[in-house]
């Protein structure tokens, strides 16, 4: 099966070496993702929900990219620094997610790379029908 990787241009892909999302066949992950835009700004700075639904906005865009959609999206893993804004979480999640329901977990964490970044998200899809 071939490999293709995806990359959102950031400066973090090479200086980590990862790649934004990686599909080899009709499984596509993606790698965790935070509320970073092109310029390298925080969006939503101490507003979890801004943050969570942009990054699941980019999440869809790079999905788009591989082939696939949200649609094909098995499961979320939510990586948030103060569980008490799970909320926040769960209303931008089931903004993109009301009738897909993937398997999805929440976890808090103690923090992120950034301060600043509240909620990182890593997705799997398996490309449908739908994304081929």
């Amino acid at each position: 099966m071939n490999r293709q990787n995806f990359s959102s241009g950031s400066v973090w892909e090479n200086i980590v070496g990862y790649s934004r999302a990686v599909r080899i066949g009709n499984t596509i992950e993606v790698s965790g993702t935070t509320a970073v835009n092109e310029f390298t700004e925080i969006v939503g700075e101490n507003d979890v929900f801004a943050q969570t639904f942009y990054i699941l906005q980019k999440i869809d865009k790079i999905l788009v990219e591989a082939g696939s959609g949200l649609f094909d999206v098995i499961r979320t893993r939510i990586f948030i620094t103060d569980m008490s804004e799970w909320e926040n979480v769960a209303k931008a999640h089931v903004h993109f997610f009301k009738d897909i329901k993937p398997a999805c977990s929440l976890v808090e964490v103690s923090k992120l790379i950034d301060e600043r970044l509240l909620v990182e998200i890593e997705i799997t899809a398996i490309v449908s029908e739908k994304g081929l």
